[in-house]
């Protein structure tokens, strides 16, 4: 492991990666003690405050200091987005296995059934599901597990295909191995590269598409602060205080930045031949 870190930072894509995740760490597991002000905290005084030593990234329209909705915000943010992707990544791996495993028809159906949910966008499938299940910050996980699940199981089923032919597979099926074990023991421990490194940069994608949805009004409800809902509030003020609007969308985009330049420096730390 620390092997592993030793080569992702050496990149400067994954040292800035890494730096950039410590901080949204701190920032969610902090973040209400770092917080100047309760999140929620009215001045009307304050409204549209802009940015100074009272309120180091200004005041929104209630007069709430937006450093502290942000800060509070990222854990409404960032580990809803991580939950998503590791649901949807998990069942697509489980999936993609268990297809390379099967083979035949029975792997023949279950991905032209997996290419026929990936014609449709993953973002108009979340509106679909969310508008299905209602509103709400849990229905939109599962909203977007379920649309990053196909591309998962696309993606395992490639590098599985390969690993369902090796030696030690052949081997636990001779000896009388069931599928389940076959596929949870010998095969998908053997695709956990890939795995993890698109799953990383799901994660980025999976920021966005929470925040679109809470921006829609279909994921995080008010009065919470979750950065996709602050810019839709945001919105209509942005020429009167473009503060407002410009924070958390700083915000959005930094953590969906740091996961793709983590996601980049594990691809090149998980093939250290092409490294050298």
């Amino acid at each position: 492991m620390i092997e592993l870190l030793g080569r992702l930072v050496r990149k400067p894509q994954g040292a800035i990666g890494v730096v950039l995740l410590v901080v949204l760490a701190f920032a969610c597991l902090l973040g209400p003690w770092l917080a100047p002000y309760a999140p929620e905290k009215m001045d009307f005084l304050g409204r549209f405050r802009a940015p100074g030593w009272q309120n180091w990234f200004g005041a929104d329209q209630f007069g709430r200091d937006v450093l502290s909705r942000l800060l509070v915000g990222a854990r409404s943010t960032v580990p809803m987005a991580l939950a998503a992707t590791l649901i949807g990544s998990a069942s697509g791996a489980v999936i993609g296995t268990t297809s390379a495993y099967l083979g035949g028809r029975a792997d023949e159906f279950i991905m032209r059934s997996n290419d026929a949910i990936m014609a449709i966008p993953g973002l108009l499938m979340a509106l679909l599901l969310v508008s299905t299940l209602g509103n709400g910050a849990g229905n939109a996980v599962i909203a977007i597990a379920v649309a990053f699940a196909p591309g998962m199981a696309r993606v395992t089923r490639a590098v599985a295909l390969a690993v369902r032919n090796q030696d030690y597979v052949k081997a636990a099926i001779a000896r009388g191995e069931g599928p389940a074990w076959v596929i949870l023991r010998e095969m998908l421990p053997n695709v956990m590269a890939p795995i993890v490194i698109e799953t990383t940069i799901r994660v980025s994608f999976a920021i966005m598409l929470f925040a679109t949805l809470s921006f829609l009004g279909l994921g995080a409800q008010p009065p919470a602060s979750e950065w996709g809902l602050m810019v839709a509030d945001a919105r209509q003020y942005m020429h009167q205080a473009p503060w407002v609007l410009i924070a958390p969308s700083a915000a959005i985009a930094l953590a969906a930045i740091a996961f793709n330049l983590v996601g980049d420096g594990l691809r090149d730390a998980l093939n250290p031949r092409d490294e050298r």
